[in-house]
C-alpha cells in the first residue's frame, strides 16, 4: 500500500526532482524545530539564567579559575535587590569585563576594610566566605542608593570596589547560584 501511494505520488516524477522535494521536505522539517528550540535557548540564555566560566582566583575557596557556574538573572529583576552575601557577576566599571564578587555592603552603608577585615557602620562584619584576608585597604565610604559595595573572597588576590567604588546595581548581570563544574565542586554556591 505505501509503496503504491508512493508511486502513485512520485511514479511520472524524476529521481533528481524526487531528491530535491526529499532534501527541502527535510530543510524545512529542521527548520521547524530547529528554529524554535534555538529562540528558546536564546531566550533562557539572555534574560533567564546563563552558564558562566569563573575567570581568576578572586573568589577563592568558594570558586576558582575555569569552574562553570549558572548565574540566575530573574531574581534582581523581579523579586528583590541583592543582599548581603550574595554572589554577583558585576560588569567591571571602565574595563568591560565580567566579575564574580560577592555583595558585602548595600545602599546607604558605611563601609570600610582595614587589613581586610569589613567594616559596616563601624562594626566589624564576621565574614564566614574568606579564609585569606588582606589586601589593599578602603576607607569609610557611604554606598550611593542603588549601588552595592563588592568584594572577592581571597581578598589578597581580587580586583573588587576597593579599586573601583560601590557598583551601580544595574550593572549586575544576575546571581552565582550554582557550581556546575568541576564535577567535585557541583552544588549551591556557599
Amino acid at each position: 500500500m505505501i509503496t503504491r501511494g508512493y508511486a502513485a505520488l512520485h511514479g511520472n516524477i524524476p529521481a533528481a526532482s524526487r531528491s530535491g522535494y526529499f532534501q527541502s521536505h527535510v530543510l524545512r522539517t529542521a527548520t521547524r524545530t530547529a528554529l524554535p528550540a534555538v529562540l528558546v535557548a536564546l531566550f533562557l540564555n539572555v534574560f533567564v539564567a546563563q552558564v558562566m566560566v569563573v575567570q581568576g582566583s578572586s573568589m577563592k575557596p568558594n570558586l576558582s579559575r575555569n569552574h562553570r557556574v549558572i548565574v540566575e538573572k530573574v531574581i534582581y529583576r523581579f523579586v528583590h535587590g541583592p543582599r548581603r552575601g550574595d554572589v554577583v557577576v558585576v560588569d567591571s566599571p571602565g574595563e568591560g569585563t565580567l566579575l564574580v564578587k560577592r555583595v558585602m555592603a548595600l545602599p546607604g552603608e558605611i563601609v570600610a576594610v582595614r587589613s581586610g577585615r569589613v567594616f559596616i557602620n563601624g562594626q566589624p562584619f564576621e565574614d564566614p566566605w574568606t579564609i585569606r584576608p588582606g589586601g589593599m585597604d578602603y576607607p569609610p565610604t557611604r554606598v550611593p542608593a542603588r549601588h552595592v559595595f563588592v568584594l572577592g573572597d581571597n581578598r589578597q588576590e581580587s580586583r573588587d570596589s576597593r579599586f573601583f567604588g560601590p557598583v551601580p546595581a544595574d550593572r549586575i548581570g544576575g546571581q552565582v547560584r550554582f557550581a556546575l563544574w568541576p564535577l567535585s565542586r557541583i552544588g549551591p554556591i556557599p
